[in-house]
């Protein structure tokens, strides 16, 4: 059978291995298991959230409110910034989806970090586009730039902090690349670990409503990581409604659940949960980077919920991970990113005290 011949260009996105697999491929026990791949937060599900959830299940069978109202007013209080310029997307990749889908096509380029979000190039693929890379891992606006001059891409993505490796740009910088941009260029934000860099260095904190001065900007956030409810998928971005008027084209109806639809609403005025999740990330990233220093590895200075260890020619992060795995603790190998490193999900004190046991374990 023929298919789309883009999909020849795809690599399929892997996602952290579930712990159910672990399990069944290694005969570790459930209990023994730690997972710490996929930048879930560690304290799970604010207790008010779940009590929500509880309290909706019997409404599983009603399709959500289409308009996303409440939702979206909550959004407007928390930002500053009008219901008109929201959007709502069944995690804030479904809106990446729709960006790629009104503004690329055949002849089209996207600009992006040497390494970053994979769904990047993956949706800009299946429109056709061609992939420009900078040379750095890091975001550099003397890079991206003239790139951005010579080549006139129709997007250009900014994660910020950046995933895989949790690094930051700065608020100058962001503004610097934005002030560059041709107004004709998407210039997608994303700032799905945007809680953590703001707690952690104001310098590093962008507000949404800050991008509404850009006719040209997309600034996409998420309820899957501070706000713990990776499993709901819900995610939002915030543009001026030109643009939102167009990603709305794209939005099938009901895209996200009536249970996510009444958690996200919850979560969005929680921020004790938030504070408190920031907290322990604050208090126990700190072994990590000490952990890293005693061994001997570098580590990138992070402003998400998660670590990136590099290894020098002494490790091969493909063997560490493969050895942690077999041992049940779950992290992600960036090899398949050109990165001899770990991405480590920072954990609960438990946690990170069994990753660490196992680490001393694997490298003798």
């Amino acid at each position: 059978m023929r298919f789309n011949k883009e999909l020849d260009q795809i690599k399929t996105y892997e996602a952290g291995k579930p712990i159910e697999l672990v399990v069944r491929e290694f005969g570790v026990a459930p209990e023994d298991v730690v997972k710490l791949a996929s930048n879930e937060n560690p304290l799970g599900t604010s207790p008010r959230v779940a009590e929500t959830i509880r309290a909706h299940a019997d409404k599983a069978h009603l399709y959500p409110d289409d308009s996303m109202f409440e939702l979206k007013e909550a959004l407007s209080r928390r930002f500053g910034v009008p219901e008109e310029t929201l959007i709502i997307g069944a995690g804030s990749d479904q809106i990446l989806e729709f960006a790629s889908r009104v503004k690329l096509n055949l002849s089209a380029s996207v600009l992006m970090s040497r390494v970053t979000f994979a769904m990047y190039e993956i949706y800009a693929r299946q429109q056709g586009a061609t992939i420009l890379r900078t040379e750095d891992w890091r975001h550099r606006p003397e890079q991206f730039i003239p790139m951005m001059e010579e080549h006139r891409p129709e997007i250009v993505y900014l994660c910020t902090p950046n995933n895989p490796t949790g690094d930051a740009m700065r608020r100058e910088e962001v503004f610097e690349i934005l002030d560059a941009s041709d107004p004709e260029t998407l210039v997608v934000v994303d700032g799905a670990y945007m809680e953590y860099a703001a707690a952690k260095d104001p310098d590093f904190a962008l507000e949404p409503s800050e991008l509404l001065e850009y006719p040209n900007a997309l600034y996409l956030g998420t309820f899957s990581k501070a706000y713990g409810l990776g499993g709901m998928r819900v995610g939002y971005g915030i543009a001026r409604p030109e643009i939102v008027r167009a990603l709305m084209k794209l939005r099938p109806p009901f895209n996200i659940t009536t249970l996510s639809l009444a958690a996200a609403i919850t979560a969005c005025g929680d921020n004790a949960f938030v504070e408190e999740s920031i907290r322990l990330h604050r208090e126990q990233i700190g072994r990590y980077e000490a952990y890293a220093r005693e061994r001997g590895f570098d580590y990138i200075e992070s402003y998400t919920n998660f670590i990136t260890w590099r290894f020098g020619e002494e490790l091969d992060s493909s063997e560490v991970a493969d050895a942690l795995l077999r041992r049940g603790v779950i992290i992600r190998d960036l090899a398949r990113y050109g990165l001899n490193a770990l991405r480590i999900t920072v954990g609960t004190a438990e946690q990170n005290d069994r990753l660490f046991a196992v680490m001393d374990e694997v490298l003798g």
